[in-house]
């Protein structure tokens, strides 16, 4: 029996974060610079900037997830404190599960770039995704359960290191799906 309750459900969400990696690259990776920057409307975004955000709101939990298999990661005072860290977890997993029909604007920092995406993009988001995952996996030994974090999109949010997993994974799903919506709209550019 494994040590941790919540391995199988960890096991998932690795796994879950690789697929969409290549689910990323099998759609998407395969588009031209126009296709990725065409947008809906001047308020959509395209399918470069759906995924220059999630690089962007991914990118922090690297060092996060770093010095917690290092474990040279210590919590600081409002994380070992916070009274809130289970309701805000479960507020911001709902508020970015694809189904939520809450749209949600990006914080100034994690907003795509209103220029021309380049080609790029996709292997970047595919690339950082696999290393999320392999840092994921090799976190499960700290109880992701039981460890809390500071979220890096709102300094006074907290939330055990599982519901930023599932919050990576649900608002990776999220913005695929709007990245989908935006190559099935009329008028997107055939290659």
């Amino acid at each position: 029996m494994s040590e941790n309750p919540t391995g199988g459900e960890l096991s998932s969400l690795v796994e879950e974060m690789r697929a969409l990696a290549g689910d990323a690259r099998a759609t998407f990776g395969g588009l031209v610079p126009a296709q990725l920057n065409w947008k809906p409307s001047a308020e959509q975004w395209s399918v470069g900037q759906c995924f220059e955000h999630l690089i962007k709101t991914n990118e922090p939990y690297v060092p996060i997830l770093e010095g917690v298999v290092s474990g040279g990661r210590r919590s600081g005072a409002w994380e070992r404190l916070s009274p809130l860290s289970g309701f805000w977890g479960k507020m911001v997993v709902r508020a970015v599960a694809p189904e939520s029909a809450r749209k949600i604007k990006a914080r100034s920092g994690f907003q795509p770039s209103s220029s021309s995406v380049d080609a790029g993009v996709v292997t970047r988001f595919a690339d950082l995704q696999h290393k999320l995952a392999e840092l994921m996996g090799r976190a499960e030994r700290a109880q992701p359960e039981k460890v809390v974090i500071t979220s890096p999109v709102a300094g006074f949010v907290t939330y055990s290191l599982l519901d930023a997993y599932r919050i990576i994974t649900l608002h990776g799903r999220r913005h695929f799906a709007q990245a989908r919506r935006v190559t099935e709209t009329e008028g997107f550019p055939n290659s």
